[in-house]
């Protein structure tokens, strides 16, 4: 496993080390400058100029870039552009917001794949696997922000059994922190619980197909037996890195479900940086999320190997 962490660093890094650059020059090609923007169009040209040397951007591309980069490994991120305050502290302050949501909407993931992967793999009737794969190109077909107010509308509004937004941290009162999770966690986890569902309907399908369990059941062993004991552990390693992968999709979403529910995490912060044109956070932002997602695709690969001795057997023989 540490060998195989070890072979993974220099792509990581060289991927991190390339969104950063990217993302720099993208920032510095907008029109307009973060001291244009504090002044305003009106302001004149002396002050913006007098602005941007104390806040360091006239000085040339490739210093600029690596004071940025510096304070990204050493965690001095440096103040907002807009606001004044540290971005540390505004990133810190919504980091757990986030960390709240994601992890709610990856346990609706995994619960909605799990249903609609069995279902649809185990179902006798065409009629019902119709049903499901019917259910489930709904759900797929439908964007998240449409799914959020649907949400809204039924169980805020009409029902009036769920806030319609914000946030009540859960270690504070997991009662109340529920009830203003559910409809963001559910919003932001069911589309990709869809996707996995497929993933595990086609690995379960290939596995009730193998020959050791035409054995399994010729010796007497019961369907449910061969389902849960036998095809389903051997199903799960692939369907565990599909999971894994759908963390980008549930960063990338976060940004639109924050601002429908009035979420307080780094979506919205992240949308608030881009309306007042706070670059530095957004730079921020975005290298962070993709540090994140690689973070997350190696414990995925990790947890598969666990899983499947076979993928262990190959990467240590490599």
């Amino acid at each position: 496993m540490l060998s195989y962490i070890v072979r993974r660093l220099p792509t990581a890094a060289l991927t991190v080390v390339l969104t950063s650059v990217v993302v720099f020059l993208l920032i510095g090609l907008l029109p307009g400058s973060p001291a244009s923007v504090i002044l305003g169009d009106q302001a004149d040209p002396a002050a913006v100029a007098a602005l941007e040397q104390r806040m360091g951007l006239d000085r040339p591309m490739v210093q600029q870039y690596a004071d940025w980069a510096r304070g990204l490994v050493t965690g001095d991120l440096g103040t907002s552009y807009i606001s004044g305050a540290p971005i540390a502290e505004t990133l810190g302050a919504a980091a757990g917001a986030t960390a709240e949501l994601a992890l709610a909407s990856l346990i609706v993931t995994a619960l909605t794949g799990a249903a609609f992967g069995i279902a649809a793999a185990t179902a006798r009737r065409r009629a019902t696997q119709a049903v499901i794969r019917g259910a489930s190109a709904l759900i797929f077909g439908v964007p998240e922000y449409v799914l959020g107010i649907l949400l809204i509308l039924l169980f805020a509004i009409t029902v009036r059994l769920l806030p319609a937004g914000g946030r009540e941290p859960l270690l504070a009162d997991p009662e109340i922190g529920i009830q203003y999770l559910a409809m963001p966690a559910i919003a932001l986890g069911l589309h990709s619980g869809v996707v996995v569902g497929r993933f595990l309907e086609t690995e379960l399908r290939r596995q009730l197909e193998e020959e050791y369990l035409d054995t399994a059941r010729a010796k007497g062993v019961s369907a449910r037996r061969v389902l849960w004991r036998h095809a389903l552990p051997n199903a799960l390693p692939p369907v565990v890195t599909v999971l894994g992968m759908r963390v980008g999709h549930v960063l990338g979403g976060a940004v639109v479900i924050e601002a429908v529910f009035a979420w307080p995490g780094l979506g919205q912060v992240l949308a608030n940086a881009v309306v007042s044109h706070d670059y530095l956070i957004i730079q921020d932002l975005v290298v962070y999320f993709v540090v994140v997602f690689i973070v997350v695709q190696v414990t995925g690969d990790l947890i598969h190997a666990a899983l499947d001795p076979r993928v262990r057997l190959e990467g240590e023989a490599s």
